[in-house]
């Protein structure tokens, strides 16, 4: 008998590793032994590789079979590894020639057919990245495998037609059977995709909207409050339609979250459009942060990279779990430490929260409705913790829609129109960010905007007061800066004025209202 050895990819958040698998099959009493760090789903291996086997006609020998994933100390998970294991198996039993550099990524059925994994995307990014760009996976994964330039993808339905194509004798597999396609036949013509929501649906809301555009324009968090019915939902949809569309780079990442975190369907195209996470309040650390038993997967923050997170009634949300949102938005990533290993998944993400108030909800204009008291307001609002608002930065108060702006017909500006500005917008800061390595106004650091883009004295006269009388955090200050220059960017001008400073501050007058 001789030593198998095939290849196989471990993910640790999206970070792929390249794993050899070993087989070796001994002279003694049957069994199957699996070394290298396997967790329980990967131990369940031996049952459905064995009765893959049988049913394809190419039975595993009754000796003892001993599996080594190397290196044993990286933590291994999940059944993407069956197919591998299966063919160091059969090639350490001379049943299949030698595979080469090929890479195994698929989970076995115990019939013998291969069934798709999640994560494929960027298992196969580390594989070519890796050096080893020839990859076989189960057909269902074959077009998201696909996506990844310089892969070579052999996409197989069952391990007996794998098994005849690297040299099994064919009289002895089962290679009659052929699964039918587990996509459903469209029989009905393709179904017309649903309608974006678009801005032209909102009445009124002028500074609600102006606000929007300038939070896309620039990628800048929002906190939008007033009483329910008020538009702060209608506004939030809509956002992730003004984004412009994702480049290569951004879609690779977007897509390879993505596919590591569905649980049902594997992509077969680049996901170009910002994605839109909109988790209830009641969601837990695990899943806005990412968490869960063993390694910890994606949580909706990470599933909103490149797009935004919505957190609508965000006071009804445990303080932890807002608090944790502060590191992500301030360096774009998340890493998350657990007892099995770290696992660092990119957030960059426009969060967008939405609070009423109070917690009756009519603490709005004159307020004659309201039941709560000042200090019931003032605890719930308290909720939204202050190193939180101050990474924030429009701050904006909802009102109520007039009767005259939701009565009467009127052609509101739609989302076309808002998304040229802001593609426009985007297209100036990146050429003005580009050399410095950044590219929205929202990532430029402070040592920039004191530094290259400082702004004369007189222009920030404003800003310095406001600093000097403990109204505005130094945090606060830069980030009026970086409005400041996405105003201007939106007007095409080289550089803010004194007019700008004051948008900029007053799109952050819930805090200065709190102040």
């Amino acid at each position: 008998m001789a030593l198998g050895r095939t290849y196989s990819v471990a993910l640790v958040g999206l970070n792929g590793y390249i794993v050899e698998v070993e087989a070796d099959i001994g002279q003694t009493l049957p069994a199957f032994v699996i070394l290298g760090l396997p967790d329980a789903s990967l131990n369940e291996a031996k049952e459905r590789i064995r009765s893959a086997a049988h049913n394809s006609g190419i039975p595993l020998s009754r000796r003892k079979i001993t599996a080594n994933l190397i290196p044993a100390s990286l933590p291994k998970r999940g059944s993407g590894f069956d197919l591998s294991i299966a063919m160091a198996v059969l090639l350490a039993a001379n049943d299949i020639r030698p595979t080469g550099r090929q890479v195994f990524i698929a989970e076995l059925g115990l019939d013998g057919r291969l069934r798709p994994v999640r994560g494929i995307l960027p298992a196969v990014m580390a594989a070519v990245q890796a050096g080893y760009p020839d990859v076989v996976v189960a057909h269902a994964n074959a077009a998201e495998a696909e996506l990844v330039p310089g892969a070579r993808v052999r996409g197989y339905r069952t391990l007996a037609r794998l098994a005849f194509d690297f040299g099994a004798d064919p009289q002895d597999l089962a290679l009659d059977f052929e699964p039918e396609d587990e996509e459903p036949d469209d029989a009905g013509g393709t179904a017309a995709a649903p309608l974006a929501p678009d801005m032209s649906d909102v009445s009124g809301q002028g500074e609600g909207r102006r606000a929007l555009e300038v939070a896309a324009a620039g990628a800048h968090h929002v906190l939008l409050t007033g009483p329910p019915g008020a538009g702060k939902t209608m506004l939030a949809e809509r956002l992730p339609g003004l984004l412009p569309d994702l480049g290569d780079r951004e879609a690779m990442e977007v897509t390879a979250i993505h596919s590591l975190s569905s649980l049902t369907s594997a992509s077969v195209t680049l996901l170009r459009r910002p994605p839109y996470e909109n988790p209830h309040h009641t969601a837990t650390a695990a899943a806005i942060i990412g968490g869960g038993s063993g390694l910890p997967r994606p949580g909706a923050a990470s599933r909103a990279h490149r797009g935004v997170l919505f957190l609508d009634e965000a006071p009804e949300y445990e303080r932890r779990v807002l608090d944790a949102l502060r590191q992500p938005l301030e360096s774009g990533e998340l890493v998350i430490h657990r007892s099995a290993g770290t696992a660092a998944y990119p957030a960059r993400f426009q969060l967008v929260l939405a609070a009423n108030p109070c917690p009756c909800g009519k603490a709005s204009g004159k307020g004659v409705d309201c039941t709560c008291t000042p200090i019931m307001r003032r605890r719930y609002l308290a909720r939204l913790s202050g190193p939180l608002l101050d990474r924030v930065d429009i701050q904006l108060e909802v009102e109520r829609v007039a009767l005259a702006d939701f009565g009467q017909p009127r052609a509101e500006e739609g989302t076309a129109d808002i998304a040229a500005r802001v593609q426009a917008a985007r297209e100036r800061q990146l050429e003005r960010l580009r050399p410095l390595g950044l590219e929205t106004n929202s990532q430029v650091p402070g040592r920039v905007l004191r530094d290259p883009l400082r702004l004369p004295g007189p222009t920030t006269r404003i800003l310095d007061h406001a600093l000097e009388r403990g109204s505005l955090t130094a945090r606060g200050y830069d980030r009026v800066l970086r409005l400041a220059w996405t105003l201007t960017d939106l007007d095409g001008r080289d550089s803010p004025d004194t007019d700008d400073i004051g948008q900029a501050l007053g799109l952050r007058q819930a805090t200065a209202a709190a102040a």
